[in-house]
């Protein structure tokens, strides 16, 4: 399988590192990690930039490796992440574009792409646990709307965001996969209730949401009715398979900024933390080049990716928090003051064995399509 680049692959990736040295230099201070309007305004206008620039539609109509290529050097020069643009950007927007009609992607695609539209994603629920498919949340049809009751929890973004990628149960009698439906919700809708939650790093990204009869067009579903699960799965893939790619460039680069500062701190001289780097070192070009496998096989299939998205989202979610222990190591006492560099992030570690699907999960995905062993009972 081919990992490398094409000319024209290389002639946009030194485009876009010419107009990213320019650009980065006059942009803003970022606002407070708490000021929640403020960091959308920053993060939209972000995008806007990039829509002017002509880079906004990389993420879908870009090949995988145009993606690729976009994702390393925007974090290799260290630009703003996505942000509160992250589910719009990287979940919703792409299942759309995959899976939406043409009325729906002109709706919807065009505004998340100019930075004018915030999305979230309404899939995790209070009493479901890892298991996505055991959501309880109804929805039933009244003439042209769909009417919705219940609840989402660790809703990202919910609090800034104009439309919601909502799971809801449509057929509660069929097989619990089967039952489900995609839905775009408008988040002013009547009935709509927000709730954000703080994180153990003090941060509040995430939300509970509360739907009490919620009315959403018919229209705004995607793909057909209880066929919301195989929609699920595409959003998933894009979830797994690309949108971590930025972060695996930031943990290489944060491995190399450790190592410096074992360096000057003394650390340096324990071998055992030697080796520790060391290790990770080759964990993270390995979870590279998975990536470069991951985009290749999507250019394969259509755009988007496989199942080794699972394979890649298991061993990274490990792989950072092993990172960030490292990173304790090296800070010594310095570990336990959160104003010290990857004290919070460390704190942000701890989440991605559950985030985008636990580890259990992934590692049931693997066995059950990667390795073709037979599913549990």
């Amino acid at each position: 399988m081919d990992l490398s680049y094409t000319p024209e692959e290389e002639e946009f990736r030194a485009r876009l590192r010419e107009w990213l040295g320019k650009v980065l230099p006059a942009l803003p201070p970022k606002p407070s990690p708490d000021d929640w309007p403020g960091r959308r305004a920053y993060d939209l206008g972000w995008q806007r930039m990039l829509y002017d620039a002509g880079y906004a539609d990389v993420h879908w109509d870009g090949s995988p490796s145009v993606r690729l290529i976009f994702l390393e050097e925007t974090e290799k020069a260290g630009a703003p992440y996505v942000g509160a643009n992250f589910v719009g950007l990287l979940h919703a927007g792409p299942t759309i574009a995959a899976e939406g009609t043409p009325e729906q992607r002109a709706r919807w695609l065009p505004p998340v792409l100019r930075g004018e539209e915030v999305w979230c994603q309404g899939f995790s629920e209070p009493d479901a646990g890892s298991d996505l498919a055991a959501l309880r949340t109804r929805a039933w049809r009244d003439g042209d709307h769909y009417v919705v009751r219940g609840s989402k929890i660790w809703t990202s973004h919910a609090e800034v965001a104009d439309w919601c990628e909502l799971l809801v149960r449509t057929d509660p009698e069929a097989p619990k996969h089967r039952g489900i439906t995609w839905l775009a919700m408008p988040m002013d809708a009547p009935g709509v209730t927000v709730r954000p939650l703080r994180t153990l790093a003090g941060s509040a990204e995430f939300a509970e949401v509360f739907l009490d009869e919620v009315r959403v067009p018919v229209a705004n579903r995607v793909g057909a009715e209880n066929d919301g699960w195989r929609v699920t799965m595409v959003t998933l893939s894009f979830e797994r398979g690309t949108a971590f790619v930025g972060e695996v460039v930031a943990c290489r680069r944060v491995l190399g900024e450790l190592a410096r500062e074992a360096r000057g701190n003394g650390r340096w001289d324990d071998p055992v933390l030697r080796r520790r780097l060391g290790r990770l070192n080759a964990e993270f070009r390995a979870l590279w080049r998975l990536t470069q496998w991951n985009v290749s096989e999507a250019e394969a299939s259509g755009g988007v990716p496989g199942v080794g998205g699972s394979v890649f989202k298991l061993r990274y979610s490990h792989a950072r928090q092993e990172l960030y222990d490292a990173a304790a190591d090296v800070l010594g006492d310095g570990a336990l003051d959160l104003d010290r560099p990857w004290v919070l992030d460390r704190l942000s570690s701890l989440s991605y064995t559950i985030a985008a699907g636990t580890s259990q999960i992934q590692h049931n995905i693997v066995a059950e399509r990667v390795l073709g062993l037979p599913k549990g009972r």
